[in-house]
């Protein structure tokens, strides 16, 4: 099987979509905390009190949070973001991972922007900027070749 056809099954979209919110957000909150304190992701400004939400679609998950003074915060899903990102788990762990930039799967349709123009493209051009700790890199890496 090729890495970009893999999608987890329909039931896991079902399940996830009955997760309440601040169980679903706890592992995304724990990781950008982790980042941040580690100065792997350190928010711009121009991040400062925008809302987001992270839709990955095969597992049916609608995280959101907000950015306050550069630390992560969990919010309902029930709220209207400023900017909206969707895609398939995978293709968040490649952009993660730095296996594919943010540029190439919004243009292959992989990666869907929504809300604040403006913001979604400050938020695609700070993730492709970051740099990622060897380890995930690695990770991705070896995922690749396999």
């Amino acid at each position: 099987m090729i890495l970009s056809d893999f999608r987890f099954p329909s039931p896991m979209a079902a399940f996830g979509r009955l997760i309440p919110a601040p169980l679903a957000n706890a592992p995304l909150m724990a990781m950008l905390e982790l980042a941040r304190r580690r100065e792997w992701l350190t928010a711009p400004e121009s991040l400062y009190g925008k809302t987001f939400q992270i839709g990955i679609e095969d597992l049916g998950l609608q995280l959101c949070f907000i950015c306050e003074q550069g630390k992560f915060r969990p919010l309902p899903k029930t709220i209207q973001a400023d900017v909206r990102l969707s895609a398939l788990a995978i293709d968040f762990f490649k952009l993660a991972s730095g296996m594919e930039d943010a540029d190439t799967l919004f243009f292959r349709r992989r990666l869907k922007v929504e809300g604040d123009t403006e913001l979604g493209i400050a938020v695609k051009y700070w993730l492709d900027a970051s740099e990622r700790p060897a380890w995930l890199t690695a990770l991705g890496s070896k995922l690749a070749t396999a």
